[in-house]
This record gives structure tokens, sequence and C-alpha cells, in this order.
């Protein structure tokens, strides 16, 4: 019997996979305990229509980090800092105060999370590379000048 998992069952497959299973594993066990639905015509058009609505939603954050990588790619940001006569920063410029940056010049919100920059603790400039999606990503040039 062919059934839509409707949870997780170890040995047969995910929630949302179509699978075929024994009729009395079926009647018994997953439609008792709510793990699934048997596969009529409106649980596989419900079952196609959640596959079509997921891949419309990830084609959207694919073309919204791309766009955004676009923006951002190439840029030069500037961050003030305090530092002592020898040009060593106090402190170092961290990822939250870049993100902070780019979101008051660029006018773009950036996870401080998906950023890779080198520890910064003096005058100069420095690349950062910013993750937006799997395999999109995007360099910004951060100059970090004196107060």
């Amino acid at each position: 019997m062919n059934v839509v998992l409707l949870a997780d069952v170890k040995g047969h497959g995910k929630k949302g996979e179509l699978c075929n299973v024994s009729d009395g594993y079926a009647k018994n066990f997953l439609f008792p305990k709510k793990l699934a639905v048997k596969a009529d015509n409106t649980a596989l058009n419900e079952l196609r229509n959640r596959e079509a609505s997921k891949a419309h939603h990830k084609q959207e954050e694919i073309n919204a980090a791309n766009a955004t990588a676009q923006l951002l790619d190439g840029k030069t940001v500037t961050v003030k800092a305090k530092a002592g006569s020898n040009g060593k920063l106090f402190g170092s410029i961290t990822s939250k105060e870049i993100a902070a940056e780019i979101e008051n010049s660029l006018k773009v919100k950036i996870d401080r999370k998906k950023m890779q920059v080198a520890n910064i603790k003096n005058f100069g400039e420095y690349t950062a590379e910013i993750k937006l999606y799997q395999g999109i990503s995007a360099k910004v040039t951060i100059v970090v000048t004196g107060l």
C-alpha cells in the first residue's frame, strides 16, 4: 500500500515522502498513530503542492541572496575606532560593528554570524566575506580609520 508519511518513520522515510508499506503495517500501526495517510489523489495533490511551494520559496531565497550579493560585492565600508599613539586599536573591530556599519551605510541588514573577517586590531584595509546562501557570497572591503 502506498502512503504519504506525516512524520519521520524509522526504516521507511521522512515526513512528506511517498513510500510503499505492507497493508497490515499501514492499517495497524501508521494510520492509528497518525504517522501516515493513504496515498489517494487528495494526499498526492497536497504532497505535490507542498513540494512546489518549497521549491518556490527556495528559489525566492536564492534570488534575494543574489540581489544582495550584487549590491554588496566590491563595496567599501569605513569603520572608525579609537587607537593609541602607536596605531594599535583599543580592543578590536568585531563582526557586529562591521554589520552595523554595513546596515548604516549600504542599507542592507547582514547577520554577523555569516561574516568571515580576520582579527582587526590595527588601522588599514581588510576584506570580509559574507556568506548569504549556500554557494553565494560577497566580499566587502573594510577600511579602519581613527576618530
